[in-house]
């Protein structure tokens, strides 16, 4: 679980910059200014979740795992390739499709205690929570802006199959390379006790994987799933006068915000 969580975080930084590059690429076509002004929030956020990501990737290196390697590879494989030679309602179709995923794996870290609980580290645990908080609130930004731009359904659903592919092949070979490079041979028994019991996690649950496949169903729009109490609740949890996040450490967090 750790390695895993290690190469998500890795995939961060450079994977939100082609976020941010594709709904930049598309935004002056939007004529709503309210979307507009979703757009501009969006960015500023994923923006944001970049640079504490990197510092949280360069503490992870210092353990030990091997960010650097996912890190390059999404680096490459998005932002010196796909944002090269595909066109920008093929990029922002990619964005859309892996904000549903962010968004759905947000939604288990908001809602589900067993979830949370995989995070014993207090920092960490927050950090998560912190930016789940905004995956979740932002998540029909990008689909949105997809919607008033292009809003083909085929490409829609193209572009989520693939990136499924893409995404759950990196991730898991990102993950297999990472144990095997940072394990010694006497962690083996409880690498493969963790694999074990990697199909029983809250974040692969019949529920989780429904909701997912869940977008390739006509008409689909990521606010059929209300979670307004939930982001209610995390919003005082985190940022209330008594929050998690509200102490000097987290300024910067809590202004970003704002």
């Amino acid at each position: 679980m750790s390695h895993l969580v290690a190469v998500l975080s890795a995939m961060f930084p450079n994977g939100e910059e082609f976020f941010v590059n594709s709904v930049r690429n598309c935004r002056h076509q939007a004529t709503d200014p309210e979307l507009r002004k979703q757009v501009n929030h969006f960015v500023g956020q994923e923006s944001m979740h970049g640079r504490i990501h990197r510092d949280l990737n360069s503490r992870l290196a210092q353990l030990g795992f091997k960010c650097h390697l996912v890190d390059r590879a999404v680096d490459i494989g998005f932002n010196r390739v796909a944002a090269k030679v595909l066109p920008d309602s093929v990029q922002l179709a990619i964005t859309a499709a892996l904000e549903h995923y962010t968004a759905t794996l947000a939604e288990v870290m908001l809602s589900d205690p067993s979830a949370q609980a995989l995070f014993d580290q207090d920092g960490v645990r927050c950090l998560l929570l912190w930016h789940a908080l905004e995956e979740s609130e932002h998540k029909a930004v990008a689909f949105d802006l997809y919607q008033a731009v292009n809003g083909n359904e085929v490409l829609r659903r193209v572009a989520m199959n693939v990136i499924t592919g893409v995404f759950l092949g990196g991730l898991a070979l990102g993950t297999a390379l990472s144990a095997v490079s940072s394990s010694s041979p006497g962690e083996v028994p409880s690498l493969l006790g963790s694999l074990a019991r990697l199909p029983r996690s809250p974040f692969l649950s019949p529920t989780v994987l429904a909701r997912l496949r869940h977008y390739n169903h006509h008409g689909f729009h990521p606010d059929e799933f209300d979670t307004t109490a939930l982001l209610q609740h995390w919003r005082i949890e985190l940022f209330g006068s008594e929050g998690n996040l509200t102490d000097g450490r987290s300024q910067s967090r809590s202004q970003a915000r704002r």
